[in-house]
């Protein structure tokens, strides 16, 4: 099970056993802190009662090591799993995860109690998931562990395919097998003998939003900037610790910028910024990030990729990401990710700013825009949809040609079809209807879908719409969509990625700011714009948000066309799970340009692609 994720921690294999227990701890290492023996893993504590096998990283463990408790400590070495072990066993779990912070998914064995502790990281940044199988209970970092299990029969959660076409991803604690589901961020699962497994939350956004909106505090714009500019200083000092290089993704985007601008000011010296620049593609901002680099003064790097670079790279992403996944940005993430590696073992990410400050298109949609459209009576808003859903896309194509490139949304087509699904909405389904791909995917797979609502009842307990959409993303979307997009892409290739903007003291404070520091006067992420605006000039960040796009319907109509047809070819097509002749319908409508995007066409793409590799994993 570990040499499956030997891309994960290339460094070194560690293996433990509790024989009379039946119990085996397997790791594999990348090593970033204590490059020596006594950081490896698994580790046994020094009064040999508490084992260790975990993922990740721990920002504040020396802060951790210096309390009281742990003073008469003889250290072994000065790694984060060390310090939070011993911290396990003189201060108890429940103590010494109130002051974690870090990302992480752990397991820790109590051999006194013969107790297992599962636990995963406050946001959900590291993935863990757990198979219960004939009373046998498993766990790995990825799926493709579970495919070297001996008696291991795998079988296709056809609910969870269902919710994976709506959504791109299989939502946790979901997934793609019946008998496999993932911990949920924030959550600790207690395993001891005889008893049936405890699971509870040590830590939960939603309680924090809601304390948060109905706690806010009354500050200044001038107060806010600089309490949110310290925190975020702070976060990201913590992050730079490390005993090997390390670096930055620069897009050149505002959550980017952001975040290096503080490395700067933390580090006193040159950082090391990388992007990734493709004038063939949607996502090309490395103009802007080259700007910024040379304004901050980073030793920046900066690739050139094609759309063949990226389209070389397709036939690997059933093998990367072990569960269907379907957020093309899932391409330019691996290439930024492989360029990175290649000078440093660690990176820091701008993920998260969306999220925590409001800065998705639907953010704003949902705070201004939204309830004057819900006004107009809904019969008169459907007729409206209906009509606009006859407009062949190239008539939009059109359109899109007479807005200025610089006010120009990227994947304008797409999110313009989304626009005329979410018209006849209520404020019920809006959300659903704002994110999904394939809006009615139970045509496809002919079963009904997970229900993933986590936050159903969101704006009734927060009380406005957008602090609802905020608490929705960040509790579905972050997790799992950015963060394993992130995990999956970056560990393929042994690159540790931090987010400092999701430390958990900024989400804590950011819930507790009015909506005004989130959006004002149509503007998204005001708070962070102005804190950039601290250390780099307002001209250079000031554009429509581009994301890490690929022009992924051009290529689906162009290089992939064979590709596409061969995968979706209706004697092949979903193993007889899915609807191959609805498939083939949607690919034809997709070609002849009658509403469907390209990104329900990919979700199509990479279920079969996955199905072909990984139906029969355990065969």
């Amino acid at each position: 099970m570990a040499a499956a994720l030997a891309h994960r921690g290339p460094d070194a294999q560690g293996v433990w056993s509790d024989a009379a227990a039946g119990l085996v701890f397997s790791h594999r290492r990348l090593s970033i802190v204590d490059l020596s023996a006594a950081g490896s893993q698994p580790m046994v504590s020094a009064d040999e009662r508490w084992v260790i096998c975990f993922n990740g990283e721990i920002y504040n463990a020396r802060k951790i090591a210096a309390v009281s408790e742990l003073a008469l400590c003889s250290w072994r070495g000065h790694s984060d799993t060390e310090i939070i072990l011993e911290s396990f066993a003189r201060r108890g779990v429940d103590a010494t995860l109130a002051d974690m912070n870090g990302m992480f998914a752990i397991a820790l064995w109590d051999r006194q109690e013969r107790t297992l502790y599962l636990i995963r990281d406050r946001l959900g940044i590291k993935p863990l998931f757990v198979l219960e199988d004939e009373g046998r209970l498993a766990f790995a970092s990825e799926l493709k562990s579970f495919a070297k299990l001996d008696r291991w029969s795998p079988e296709i959660d056809m609910a969870s395919v269902t919710s994976f076409f709506r959504f791109g991803y299989v939502p946790a604690p979901f997934s793609i097998y019946k008998d496999i589901h993932k911990l949920m961020p924030g959550e600790i699962v207690t395993i001891a003998p005889g008893k049936p497994p405890i699971s509870r939350r040590y830590w939960s956004c939603a309680t924090v939003a809601e304390f948060g909106v109905h706690n806010q505090i009354d500050v200044s714009d001038e107060e806010a900037i600089k309490t949110f500019d310290k925190l975020l200083f702070d976060a990201v000092s913590q992050q730079m610790i490390s005993d090997v290089p390390i670096g930055a993704f620069l897009s050149g985007g505002i959550d980017s910028s952001a975040v290096t601008a503080q490395m700067v000011a933390a580090h006193g010296g040159a950082v090391r910024t990388f992007s990734v620049a493709s004038p063939d593609m949607n996502f090309d901002e490395s103009r802007q990030a080259a700007a910024i680099a040379h304004h901050l003064g980073t030793t920046h790097t900066q690739i050139t990729v094609s759309s063949q670079d990226a389209l070389n790279t397709i036939e690997s992403l059933p093998e990367m990401y072990d569960e269907p996944f379907a957020d093309s940005s899932q391409i330019p993430t691996f290439l930024i990710s492989k360029l990175t590696r290649q000078h440093v073992a660690v990176a820091l990410s701008g993920d998260g700013g969306d999220e925590i400050l409001a800065g998705y298109s639907r953010h704003v949609f949902s705070n201004g825009p939204w309830q004057r459209l819900s006004m107009v009576p809904v019969q008169f808003r459907a007729a409206i949809a209906f009509l606009l859903h006859m407009v062949p896309d190239q008539a939009f194509l059109l359109l899109q040609n007479l807005i200025p490139a610089r006010r120009r949304p990227a994947q304008f087509l797409d999110k313009l079809h989304k626009l005329i699904n979410v018209i006849p909405a209520d404020s019920r389904d809006l959300y659903l209807r704002l994110i999904s791909l394939c809006s009615q995917p139970s045509t496809i797979t002919q079963s009904a879908e997970q229900n993933v609502d986590l936050a159903a009842d969101a704006e009734a307990k927060l009380g406005n719409l957008l602090a609802a959409t905020q608490l929705r993303d960040t509790m579905l979307y972050l997790p799992d969509d950015i963060l394993q997009k992130v995990d999956r892409a970056s560990m393929s290739v042994g690159l540790e990625v931090r987010p400092p903007l999701l430390d958990h003291r900024i989400m804590e404070f950011s819930w507790r700011l009015p909506n005004r520091f989130k959006v004002r006067n149509g503007e998204s992420k005001w708070l962070l714009r102005r804190v950039l605006e601290k250390y780099v000039p307002r001209e250079m960040f000031d554009r429509p948000k581009m994301g890490f796009s690929v022009p992924m319907a051009d290529w689906l109509r162009g290089p992939l066309r064979e590709w596409s047809a061969n995968l979706l070819d209706v004697t092949k097509f979903g193993g007889g799970l899915l609807n191959a002749v609805e498939a083939e319908r949607l690919h034809q409508n997709f070609l002849a340009g009658r509403g469907v995007s390209g990104h329900a066409i990919w979700t199509l793409l990479m279920f079969e692609s996955w199905r072909r590799k990984w139906a029969h994993a355990s065969d």
